[in-house]
């Protein structure tokens, strides 16, 4: 969960940049906001060339990022496949109570798995408005890496029995 959460603020950051960036560029076209810096030849084009080498570097940057990410989103698919194997049934099958046993205040074990499938199909769906895609950098699954922490502690106890 932690690894998730410096991703994530890595990526915000990133992201807020080059939104920063993006949002700059309509105004460093307009040529009447040079005044007296007009008279130095090719500055405009200078200056939007040094924004377009920004853009790109952070768009490369948050392009590792995704890719970080990615490996986390792998290490939740396998632990969601685990999860599913160990609820379908192993050489220690699950009985109906003991995947209805209640993990900390509320979840199950199989609405812990439930969950991790929910989470692996919102980092599928696709969002192509900028304001919303900053929305969902900003949030984030609202779980206490404690609990987090326990639920696996459970799982992989039972798994050893």
């Amino acid at each position: 969960m932690s690894k998730w959460d410096d991703i994530q603020s890595r990526l915000i950051s990133q992201f807020r940049n080059a939104s920063s960036i993006i949002a700059r560029l309509e105004i460093i076209q307009n040529t009447k906001n040079y005044a007296s810096l007009s008279s130095i030849g090719g500055i405009e084009v200078a200056v939007m060339q040094k924004q377009m080498d920004s853009l790109q570097t952070i768009l490369l940057s948050m392009r590792n990022t995704l890719e970080d990410f990615r490996a986390v989103v792998l290490s939740l698919e396998k632990l969601q496949y685990d999860g599913k194997q160990l609820a379908k049934g192993s050489s220690n099958q699950m009985n109906k109570k003991q995947l209805q046993h209640r993990i900390g205040v509320k979840p199950t074990l199989t609405n812990c798995i439930d969950g991790l499938v929910l989470l692996h199909e919102m980092h599928l769906a696709d969002s192509g408005d900028l304001g919303a895609l900053h929305q969902l950098l900003v949030d984030q699954p609202n779980i206490l890496s404690e609990e987090v922490q326990y639920v696996f502690d459970i799982v992989f106890a039972e798994e050893i029995c």
